[in-house]
């Protein structure tokens, strides 16, 4: 099996709707993305010949999907009053509305999925919140 394995990051915040705890409150996180790649093949032909895919493409791909959420208020949606997001949106806040519970386990769902429909095969996604604390969603064939 080859693998490949990059990581990206975005600072943002968020809040956990019906936790009863301190991350009902609004905070934020430097979130570190790190995602993996594997293939029991390398491409046989072209450019990408003896790769599994290129690390720009899988690079850039990653990337793009963090900086969507880089220096913004990720929300889940329906969990704020809208009088609350008009407000928020009047006052010039950057939203990422997102439609689930804004957890680490979800995001590395979420970040998995995006990869798997733009045809990477990724394996595994890891969102940290902290340094020493992470969700993992991984694929298991």
């Amino acid at each position: 099996m080859y693998g490949l394995k990059t990581e990206s990051s975005f600072d943002a915040a968020h809040f956990l709707t019906d936790y009863h705890g301190k991350c009902e409150n609004l905070h934020g996180h430097r979130w570190r993305v790190v995602a993996y790649l594997e293939q029991a093949e390398l491409q046989a032909e072209g450019s990408y010949k003896d790769m599994v895919v290129d690390f720009g493409e899988f690079k850039g791909a990653l990337r793009a999907l963090t900086e969507a959420f880089d220096h913004s208020f990720v929300v889940e949606e329906g969990s704020l009053a809208p009088e609350t997001m008009a407000c928020l949106e009047r006052e010039g806040f950057t939203l990422s509305v997102v439609p689930f519970r804004t957890t680490a386990e979800n995001l590395a769902r979420y970040f998995f999925q995006c990869l798997a429909d733009q045809g990477l095969p990724v394996s595994q996604v890891d969102v940290y919140e902290t340094p020493n604390n992470c969700a993992v969603y991984r694929h298991d064939c």
